[in-house]
Parts: C-alpha cells; structure tokens; sequence
C-alpha cells in the first residue's frame, strides 16, 4: 500500500527519509546517472529521527529505496534488483553483484513525478506490508 500525502511546509528540497518504527532502520538509494545505475547506502535511521539522502532538488524521476531494521528483522524491499554490501558503499553498476564481491537486494521503484521534495516514512505498519508512505513537496503540483 503506497499512499501519498501533499506536504505543504516551506523548507528546502531534499529527498529524505523518516523512521517512527520502534527499531532503527539501514536505508540505501539506487538511481541513475549520465555514466549508469549507482546504489548508496548504508544511511542509519535512528528511531523518531530523518535523515537526508540527497540535499538539493531531486535530479531525476525515479528513485530505488531499499531498508531494512538494524537486527534484521523485516525489510523494506520491492522488485529491483541492485547491489549493496553490509559495509557503507557507493557501488557503480547492478550487474554481475556476486562476482563483484557484492550481495543483492531487491529495491522499491519509487516515482517522484518530477518533484523537487521527496519523504519516505517509514512506519511499523509499513514493515509488516512491505510498503512505504510517501510525502512529497515541491513547486509543481501532485
């Protein structure tokens, strides 16, 4: 279940994600750039807190989240496919992850429509659906 919530604060944009679970949370970020796909990771969301993914107007539409409780107990995933590895990494390319010394995870397409502004929150609910809600900003409309 996705739900999308206008978000009508003046702040800067950014694409940032929020965690009111009861346990902190290891977020990583795919998207694509002129030279390929890049994954990033590990933010750690700490309980009750945000953290800021991306600082400045998002560059592209479509965004790749992936999250997952600090003592591994229930993920945030969705259906594409791209690399990470347990330490903190910024890794080019989504093919060939094993042979490459990576591990795979199965991340969530999420559409910005083109908004400068994007928040993911992350709830306890939305760990037991495997879903995230999404809050979104900018200057052009929903």
């Amino acid at each position: 279940m996705l739900l999308l919530f206008p978000l009508v604060v003046f702040a800067k944009a950014d694409f940032r994600v929020c965690n009111t679970t009861q346990q902190s949370v290891g977020v990583a970020l795919g998207y694509r750039t002129f030279s390929g796909w890049v994954s990033e990771g590990w933010w750690t969301v700490p309980v009750t807190e945000c953290k800021t993914l991306i600082e400045g107007p998002l560059a592209s539409r479509f965004y790749y989240f992936y999250a997952e409780g600090a003592q591994k107990k229930g993920n945030w995933a969705g259906s594409v496919t791209m690399c990470v590895q347990d330490s903190q990494f910024t890794i080019q390319g989504v093919h060939d992850c094993f042979p490459r010394g990576y591990q795979k995870a199965e991340f969530k397409e999420i559409d910005t429509g083109n908004q400068t502004s994007w928040m993911i929150q992350l709830t306890d609910e939305s760990l037991l659906n495997n879903s995230v809600v999404h809050s979104l900003s900018g200057n052009s409309p929903p």
